[in-house]
């Protein structure tokens, strides 16, 4: 017993990573606030902040008030893709996926890395699928290995959110510029229409999503606890049993077209051909938002689960990892409401854009925009309110306005690894909370930050500025 202490030790010392990364963990378990706090302290704050810059106790409620119920369309939509990540993620077909990806990971810490790897990947092609999905697969490789930290796992769950989904398919910001009916007209004003080609498509933007990736990765792999710093997921009185279970029998006539897949059929038949008719309108590019998104998921997971009773009982089990959004998503949107109307958002623009210059301008963009994320957590609603000054400093500066979106969604993702706002459909699946994985997502956003902000400068000189164009 005492030689295995000894070997623990040892192989602790080794790994100062792994240690660093335990404290942090134990760190922000002790002392980080609950998502909901976090939501009700940014109040708060963002309230003092417009007083002190001027606005009035009835204006600022005012705005909070007008504010609070904005984000309901929003709202519904983040639901969805919950609900609908959640019923494909538990399908038959895609769980048997999943247990054969759980089956690959033979040591803790590579476990934790190959979390980190799957939800990088899958967030470039839907960061709903991907929460649901990688949650789903730290759960299944917890319940096989009892010997990995469940934190570390559930934080590279969670790191494509805070990577780099804003520079993959679903991201909110560069569908917007490039879909012309959905710009604002004041905004189409300055930036015209941005096509995916000058935004997610180039190869800057891939290579910057692959070196985030890397890095991202590493870092989960280096900081994953070793020896007695883990903590296993029967340390929090998390009982993991298998997503799937076996489906009951029908047990009445009535039941018959829950049983049967004639409904699903003709169901998805339409389904699938709607949305085969607005690509084939829109074309693939322009197709592609959140509603889209939604229907897609939910038209898929229906044939994946092929019954009706299997997907309504996947849609139930869906609902608790949803409750955090539905109450909190609220008070951003009024934190939403101060920044927008008060004097908030153009101060602090201003204080950027006066002292950059056209070398500059990608770099100091990029720290406003993650500095701003804390207190909007919302890709697409923040990308309103930032667009219009940002975009037009741009157009001074002659800055590459891609470019520009692209510096936004890079930057504005950062925040995400230690704001509650997007955990909360993954905290409801691993049953942990958001001090939890703030630590590591600390860590995360340590390592990334300077890596990010480095690429968006560098690569700024790589464009050639294009002025705006309407189609």
């Amino acid at each position: 017993m005492q030689s295995a202490n000894n070997d623990t030790r040892k192989l602790e010392a080794a790994l100062p990573f792994a240690r660093w990364g335990s404290r942090m963990a134990d760190w922000s378990e002790r002392w980080f606030p609950d998502a909901f706090v976090f939501a009700l302290l940014a109040t708060i704050f963002v309230f003092i902040a417009g007083l002190i810059l001027g606005s009035s106790f009835v204006d600022l409620v005012k705005y909070f008030g007008e504010g609070f119920w904005s984000l309901i369309p929003f709202t519904m939509q983040m639901v969805m893709i919950i609900v609908g990540g959640y019923v494909v993620a538990s399908s038959p077909p895609v769980y048997r996926l999943i247990c054969r990806l759980a089956s690959v990971p033979t040591t803790p810490r590579g476990a934790v890395a190959f979390v980190a790897f799957i939800s990088t990947t899958t967030s470039l092609i839907s960061y709903g699928f991907s929460l649901i999905f990688a949650g789903f697969l730290a759960r299944e490789i917890a319940r096989r290995q009892t010997n990995v930290d469940y934190r570390a796992l559930g934080a590279a769950a969670y790191l494509g959110l805070g990577s780099i989904w804003a520079l993959g398919l679903s991201s909110s910001a560069a569908l917007l510029m490039a879909t012309k009916a959905s710009i604002p007209p004041a905004l189409m004003k300055i930036s015209g229409v941005i096509p995916l080609t000058q935004t997610i498509y180039t190869w800057q933007s891939l290579l910057t999503a692959a070196i985030l990736l890397v890095v991202s990765v590493a870092v989960a792999y280096l900081f994953a606890p070793t020896g007695s710093s883990i903590r296993t997921a029967e340390s929090f009185g998390v009982k993991l049993e298998p997503i799937v279970k076996a489906m009951e029998p029908r047990r009445t006539p009535g039941e018959w077209l829950e049983y049967t897949p004639v409904l699903t059929l003709l169901i998805c038949l339409i389904g699938f051909a709607y949305l085969g008719q607005v690509i084939a309108t829109k074309g693939p590019q322009s197709a592609l938002d959140l509603n889209t998104y939604n229907l897609l998921f939910l038209m898929l997971g229906l044939l994946l689960h092929w019954r009706l009773r299997s997907f309504t009982r996947a849609v139930a089990a869906s609902v608790p990892a949803t409750s955090g959004v539905l109450v909190q998503f609220p008070f951003y949107a009024g934190i939403f409401g101060i920044i927008s109307f008060s004097p908030i958002s153009k101060t602090l623009a201003n204080c950027f854009v006066h002292v950059a210059n056209q070398n500059t301008y990608p770099l100091f963009v990029s720290i406003y925009s993650a500095t701003l994320g804390l207190f909007v957590p919302s890709g697409g609603g923040k990308w309103l309110i930032e667009a219009p000054y940002v975009l037009a400093a741009a157009n001074d500066l002659q800055v590459h306005l891609g470019w520009m979106v692209q510096v936004y969604n890079t930057a504005e993702a950062l925040p995400n690894l230690v704001n509650p706002f997007w955990m909360l459909p993954l905290l409801g699946i691993l049953q942990l909370k958001a001090r939890d994985l703030v630590g590591y997502g600390l860590l995360q956003l340590l390592a990334l930050a300077p890596v990010a902000l480095f690429l968006m400068w560098l690569l700024a000189h790589t464009f050639t500025y294009l002025p705006p164009t309407a189609s």
